[in-house]
């Protein structure tokens, strides 16, 4: 009997914790749902981490968009993976291409170098590269320790295949992590197929304003991206072979 690790991706640090109460074993932690994820801020870094010995890997991406970053955004993920590590996170999860889809091993090498000890994923910017077979090559030579992708595309339940052959040919080398797309009613098909032994899911629940009080000329909705907890339940009952 083995059990499928499932990581959360969350967006705030009561999501956080809602997805470790129910069970997630790794947490990927993030901020603006809106852009994708990015780093979330100094404050919900350190509130969080003193909350929880659970196995949190913050998001370290300075914006939305693209995987290509100039040099004074370099030097800002440098920044925040000292933070990261300095606050004892014991992972981090990064992303940086070259602008003609190949994988920037120089600038992911020297993040994995200062990261160290802190283990580090590489994120979707995968799934934006030229050459997936080549790519998952390059960042196992940086020493990342995890590759999160959909397959390159929207789904991962619509790449099967490919997930299938990039986890062949990682071997004991890299784990390579199906998500997106991967909810209770097809994690179970993912795992069978693909032979995955971690797979992320963002569990995602809009959650209603607590306010008693709403401006109504101001004609927005003021919800916030929480969890499923029981999405979270329902894919863990699945994780048991």
């Amino acid at each position: 009997m083995s059990k499928i690790k499932l990581e959360i991706a969350v967006f705030s640090v009561e999501a956080a914790l809602a997805a470790i109460e129910a069970g997630a074993d790794r947490i990927e932690f993030c901020e603006n749902p809106l852009e994708g994820g990015t780093t979330p801020s100094f404050g919900s870094l350190s509130t969080l981490i003193s909350l929880t010995s659970k196995s949190v890997f913050p998001i370290i991406r300075p914006r939305g968009g693209d995987f290509l970053y100039s040099q004074n955004e370099f030097n800002s993920i440098r920044s925040d993976v000292l933070m990261a590590r300095k606050l004892d996170y014991p992972g981090i999860v990064i992303g940086l291409l070259n602008a003609d889809g190949s994988i920037d091993i120089e600038k992911t090498k020297r993040l994995v170098d200062l990261a160290s000890p802190m283990e580090v994923t590489f994120h979707r910017a995968f799934d934006r590269c030229k050459d997936p077979f080549k790519a998952l090559e390059d960042i196992i030579s940086t020493g990342c320790k995890r590759i999160l992708t959909s397959g390159q595309v929207p789904n991962a339940a619509d790449a099967l295949p490919l997930l299938k052959k990039l986890i062949q040919q990682a071997g004991d080398r890299i784990i390579v992590m199906p998500g997106s797309g991967v909810r209770s009613n097809n994690i179970k098909e993912i795992i069978q197929a693909t032979g995955a032994k971690e797979v992320h899911s963002s569990a995602r629940q809009m959650q209603a304003s607590q306010m008693n009080y709403t401006k109504d000329s101001m004609k927005e909705n003021m919800q916030a991206t929480g969890v499923d907890v029981g999405e979270i339940k329902k894919m863990l009952e699945h994780l048991h072979y």
